[in-house]
């Protein structure tokens, strides 16, 4: 490894080790209209502190340090403090971690964070009527959500009742025709097939209607949820932490995590009821935990505290290949390399969500719950080819989208949330549009599919924007049928002369929010390398952090005046290069679906110039051995002629 402080911006945001200051032959305007400048006085400005000078990028960022003063002091005493090297204490104190939680924070456990699981308001209830359920062994209906989150929490729970040997159903409703969360056709359904418990889970905390009707056909109902809650609750035993009078502080936790936190509460009640047994042994909870990393990333949870935990001890079951299912998937996905929070979210994620997308909402719990090998690889295989077809659907949808809201500029670019709609958009990829559409206008983003008079929205949102509160006060003023989710997503029903009316009440209720989040939309840039310093025994290191994800943010590296060459075009959309310094070191770098945007058209007019280039840094392991790429994020212009 090369000596650290040849290769990294570290002790002092005004010096960066190794490079030297350009010499500048004015910007570039195709690259960014306020890039470079002298190196030395930008870095030293005060109050800018800004990263090489780098004041505007190609997507019109300030890149600044990520550490303050504070940041740069707990950075120091983490390295002084526990011996680590300045880049791993400098990205451990970029997440808020000081000297006293280093440790922990490395080596999280499931045990030292889990709380008293009945700290959650509804737990002893709940927890009291399934203890009955399954001593009597009752027919429990377990109702999930479509999405991952929803499928791993259906799954989790089944597979506990099959511990227990307690008789259960699944239904998993469908999209289009049945909507989020319960409802009444599904629940008399259910009835019929014998069910006297139905548990809802990552959904029903809005239901009041269905589980009003569910207790009316004489069905028991648990609620096992994480979304934001109304002052009234329905009719319902509801565990979740983001109602307003729990205090648990859980409210982190995805739908998955506050079922694990119920199986945890469960299993000691049985234990100590003398339940299990020599023949009938406990399930192992620790085992579980690879469908809670999964539901965790997907559901784009923050990985803090218990969360982290979670993934952690997760991905390490995950590993194991102890679960037909996903060990389908993983081989289905041609993942060779040991799974981390990126393939979960951008991999394993999107293949379980395509069957509720645009196919069978219920084969996702199907293939979690598989014990058959292969079966398990024929439902892959089937999650696989519908997530082929999800792509080209999403991509039909978003062209219209961008079109649309582009042909509006001058309207939308007034406005603090962007929201398209069209009658021929299918409602299973609004979710991933609206996505698309907040990464390209950079503000909270809702895609609607009309049928008729009557709409079914997503939103997405940007960090520091509340967009689930703003849509429950939406729908508590009227101006919604149905609506919920958490602070960066939700979901809406709307009839189509609500909508002028709903986009008014947004720009109300978020637009001054909008206006803070994007003005502070800086890029926090961790460290400075070189090609040649950005080594695998470095990316480790950084690794020592993670998982990352929401909540504890990829570490973002810069590599300074570096040639871009080798440009070219691969897959849909993406871009492959090669980043050159002048001391022959090298760096193939990324950056996913650039193409037409912003950020490519950067790219391809830095062809041949030195740039400076933000990023990930990753390790392809192909092949058994480690190369390091650039997953790209920005470019600047670096100020330096050609040579």
């Amino acid at each position: 490894m090369p000596p650290v402080s040849e290769a990294l911006t570290l002790a002092r945001p005004d010096r960066v080790s190794g490079v030297q200051p350009p010499q500048r032959s004015g910007p570039n305007p195709d690259l960014s209209p306020q890039g470079g400048g002298e190196l030395q006085a930008s870095l030293a400005a005060k109050p800018e502190r800004l990263i090489l000078g780098v004041a505007g990028s190609a997507l019109g960022r300030p890149w600044r340090p990520r550490l303050d003063a504070a940041g740069d002091a707990r950075a120091l005493a983490i390295a002084q403090g526990h011996g680590h090297p300045d880049i791993l204490a400098r990205v451990l104190a970029g997440r808020g971690v000081t000297h006293e939680t280093a440790v922990a924070h490395l080596d999280p456990t499931v045990r030292a964070l889990m709380p008293e699981p009945f700290t959650l308001q509804g737990m002893e209830a709940a927890v009291a009527r399934l203890v009955r359920a399954i001593e009597a062994r009752e027919t429990v209906a377990i109702f999930g959500d479509y999405d991952v989150d929803g499928a791993c929490s259906a799954a989790l729970l089944a597979g506990f009742l099959d511990a227990a040997g307690c008789p259960r159903l699944i239904h998993i409703p469908d999209r289009i025709f049945e909507g989020y969360g319960p409802n009444i056709a599904a629940i008399e359904i259910l009835k019929r097939q014998g069910a006297t418990l139905l548990v809802c889970v990552d959904c029903g905390t809005t239901s009041h209607g269905p589980l009003a009707q569910a207790r009316a056909l004489g069905l028991d109902a648990i609620v096992i949820d994480h979304h934001q809650a109304p002052e009234v609750l329905p009719e319902a035993i509801v565990v979740n932490p983001n109602r307003l009078d729990d205090l648990s502080g859980l409210g982190q936790l995805c739908a998955a995590g506050v079922v694990m936190m119920v199986m945890v509460a469960l299993n000691r009640a049985l234990r100590e009821r003398g339940f299990w047994t020599g023949d009938r042994p406990a399930p192992d909870l620790l085992t579980a935990l690879d469908l809670v990393a999964l539901a965790t990333v997907a559901d784009v949870a923050p990985l803090i505290g218990l969360n982290r935990a979670f993934v952690i001890k997760g991905l390490g079951a995950m590993r194991a290949r102890l679960r037909p299912g996903l060990t389908a998937l993983i081989d289905c996905a041609r993942l060779n390399e040991p799974p981390r929070p990126y393939h979960l979210g951008f991999l394993l994620g999107p293949r379980i969500n395509a069957g509720g997308r645009i196919g069978d909402a219920s084969l996702g719990a199907k293939l979690l719950l598989c014990g058959d090998p292969d079966e398990a690889a024929r439902i892959a295989a089937e999650l696989d080819r519908l997530n082929g077809e999800r792509r080209l659907v999403e991509k039909a949808a978003l062209e219209s989208a961008q079109k649309m809201v582009l042909e509006a500029q001058a309207i939308e670019s007034e406005r603090s949330v962007i929201i398209a709609g069209a009658e021929d958009w299918h409602p299973g990829v609004i979710g991933l549009v609206a996505a698309r559409l907040r990464e390209r206008f950079d503000r909270p983003a809702f895609a609607i599919a009309f049928a008729g008079e009557m709409g079914t929205g997503s939103g997405r949102s940007i960090p520091g924007v509340d967009l689930g509160g703003a849509v429950r006060n939406a729908t508590e003023a009227g101006l919604l049928e149905k609506g919920g989710g958490h602070a960066m997503a939700a979901g809406i029903t709307l009839r189509r002369d609500q909508l002028a009316a709903f986009r008014d009440f947004l720009e109300v209720q978020i637009g001054p929010s909008v206006a803070a989040a994007r003005a502070d939309a800086s890029l926090k840039v961790d460290a400075v390398l070189t090609a040649a310093g950005a080594t695998p025994e470095i990316v480790h290191l950084i690794e020592k952090a993670g998982p990352f994800n929401s909540g504890n943010s990829e570490p973002i590296i810069v590599v300074p005046g570096h040639r871009v060459e080798q440009v070219s075009e691969i897959g849909d959309g993406h871009l492959r290069m090669c980043l050159t310094g002048d001391d022959g070191g090298k760096l193939e770098a990324f950056a996913f679906g650039a193409l037409g945007r912003p950020l490519g058209d950067a790219i391809l007019a830095a062809r041949g110039e030195r740039a400076h280039v933000a990023g990930h840094l990753t390790l392809d392991r192909w092949g058994g051995g480690e190369r390091v790429r650039l997953r790209v994020l920005d470019i600047a212009h670096a100020g330096l002629r050609r040579s």
